[in-house]
């Protein structure tokens, strides 16, 4: 992950893919009736989620959490007015919502962070998300199986399986689904340039040191097989969506059941909205 991220970072900007995920999130967020007073921007600079989140919540509060220093530092550089920069261990329970684009792929242990989101969120808060799933780059992977190489990505997660994540953390009515978009070049030289700023070789057993002349001829060569009757390469991207609710705290019933006073104000105040309804 780490050596994905640096290139990243390296670059003027976050790709244009992040902020054309980004855009289409945005777009979902229409269905959802809460508005968040305070909402975490999870690997803010890399998501390029600011102004569509500024635009969907101008009164919200939005706390950027960055992996590494030089993510701070570049989400510091480019803070818009009011919004605040964290680090991932400097974080307090209570915000609504939970944004984090395009970065969970990149997670060495995503169910780990989908259970503490779920402990970061307030009560009927709510977690969206978008990643890279399965199908993505699946005619490059064919290409190295077939010349023998490792692997150019890493094993992604289907979108059930992230579903599941979500319902073992404790959210309430996940919602997932995907598309795949189809990205086309012109040469197979535009092919590695775009991958390039996309993070590169991500997967945990790619090749070790440097490739040599006749090993990238060979993959600009099978590159080149895969244009189509139109002349361009096409290249699949599998974007997975998902949304999610952290529900109030069931009661457990047992001989003695022990709560604390918020708890209680908390399964009091649910148990009033729901006598109430919509």
């Amino acid at each position: 992950m780490h050596a994905v991220l640096r290139r990243l970072l390296r670059a003027p900007a976050p790709p244009w893919l992040h902020g054309e995920v980004a855009r289409r999130m945005a777009e979902r967020l229409a269905i959802i009736k809460l508005k968040p007073a305070l909402l975490l921007d999870w690997w803010g600079h890399l998501g390029a989620s600011a102004e569509l989140l500024a635009q969907a919540y101008p009164q919200a509060r939005r706390i950027a959490v960055e992996p590494t220093a030089a993510a701070f530092d570049r989400s510091v550089a480019a803070l818009p007015a009011h919004d605040v920069v964290s680090t991932r261990d400097d974080l307090h329970p209570g915000a609504q919502l939970i944004w984090a684009n395009m970065m969970l792929h990149l997670v060495p242990d995503p169910p780990r962070l989908i259970e503490r989101w779920q402990r970061l969120l307030a009560v009927d808060g709510f977690v969206m998300f978008s990643c890279l799933g399965p199908g993505t780059l699946r005619e490059l992977r064919a290409l190295y199986e077939g010349l023998g190489w490792p692997a150019p990505t890493p094993d992604f997660i289907d979108m059930h399986d992230l579903g599941d994540m979500l319902v073992h953390a404790g959210f309430a009515d996940p919602v997932m689904d995907q598309e795949t978009l189809t990205l086309r070049w012109g040469s197979a030289e535009a092919v590695l340039a775009e991958l390039r700023l996309l993070g590169g070789n991500a997967a945990p057993d790619r090749m070790q040191g440097l490739r040599t002349p006749r090993w990238r001829e060979r993959l600009l060569h099978g590159l080149e097989s895969l244009k189509g009757a139109d002349g361009k390469i096409g290249l699949s991207f599998e974007l997975a969506y998902g949304h999610a609710f952290k529900a109030a705290p069931r009661l457990k019933v047992d001989e003695e059941t022990v709560l604390s006073l918020e708890e209680m104000r908390t399964m009091l105040r649910s148990d009033r909205a729901a006598r109430r309804g919509p």
